[in-house]
């Protein structure tokens, strides 16, 4: 995919968002910092890609621990101005592990400071280009993409990726508009001209009404079937679990599960199983899908 050659996409995986760097003269600007436990190679990795520019701003789209668990790692490194959705300040000055989804999924992230809001419709000078901030709410409900008109590119978090889009975890815990929320994101980008998106997991791409159609199909099928959602929410927690740990042993999946509220919250909203006919129905699908292997007592991520 070719973009402006002030634009470097790190590709990350799913542990970890990517890494989005925007030089603009001799400095340079990041969007999202990863997950905590791979913040040494995300500063290894943006070190070289600054090669010898200085990092003067660090921005994120949303502040799930995938996008932000290193920022304090990238801000003790570089010093650099740090600036968040505006929706997030309150929940990252008090840092209430719960509410940010990180003691109820069993994800971590290191407490972090900010500079400065940014607020849908704020305009922004990055690379040479302005960039638009658009509301993208739905998978977290005060997340923020990035659009240049001039260039065509949609910085996209985790609102659309090439195949799909973020958990809409508004409706996995009860809140109503999560899904409509979802669909008025996707509708806004769909009124865009747009030829790259710049996902928060994955490679950039350029089909966009492709991928529109793709995950307009997936919020019906949620829509028609919230415990579909529920379903595939249980999974790719444990499977984003399994890539932080490498191993869980089966007999250790019932604390596991019992020091991870969402699980129970999730089973209990939708799905109604027994504790261990969950874990045994995670456990087949995640082998099912390749994401992992039974291995001697111990489910391994693939």
């Amino acid at each position: 995919m070719n973009l402006p050659p002030q634009i470097q996409v790190l590709e990350r995986g799913w542990l970890s968002s990517n890494n989005i760097l925007i030089a603009d003269g001799d400095a340079c600007t990041l969007i999202d910092s990863g997950y905590h436990a791979h913040a040494a190679q995300t500063l290894v990795l943006l070190q070289h890609a600054l090669n010898g520019k200085p990092l003067a701003r660090l921005i994120n789209t949303h502040c799930h621990s995938d996008h932000m668990g290193g920022n304090a790692a990238v801000q003790r490194a570089h010093g650099c101005r740090t600036s968040i959705p505006v929706g997030e300040a309150p929940l990252i000055e008090a840092w209430d592990e719960t509410t940010l989804m990180l003691s109820y999924t069993g994800q971590s992230a290191e407490r972090f400071t900010f500079d400065d809001t940014i607020a849908a419709g704020d305009r922004l000078q990055l690379g040479g280009l302005e960039w638009e901030a658009l509301a993208a709410p739905g998978h977290d409900m005060h997340a923020l993409m990035f659009y240049s008109r001039a260039a065509r590119i949609l910085i996209s978090g985790d609102a659309l990726w090439e195949n799909g889009f973020g958990l809409i975890f508004p409706e996995l815990f009860g809140q109503t508009g999560g899904f409509a929320a979802t669909r008025a994101t996707l509708e806004a980008i769909s009124r865009q001209d747009i030829v790259t998106v710049i996902p928060g997991h994955g490679a950039p791409f350029g089909n966009v009404g492709r991928a529109l159609d793709a995950a307009f199909q997936r919020l019906d099928a949620y829509e028609r079937d919230p415990a579909k959602l529920a379903r595939h929410a249980l999974k790719v927690m444990l499977s984003f679990s399994l890539m932080i740990q490498g191993r869980i042993a089966l007999a250790e999946l019932p604390r596991f599960f019992a020091d991870r509220p969402i699980y129970d919250h999730i089973n209990r909203r939708f799905l109604h199983l027994p504790e261990a006919e969950l874990r045994g129905y995670l456990v087949r699908n995640l082998q099912r899908a390749g994401a992992a292997t039974l291995v001697d007592g111990w489910l391994v991520a693939a």
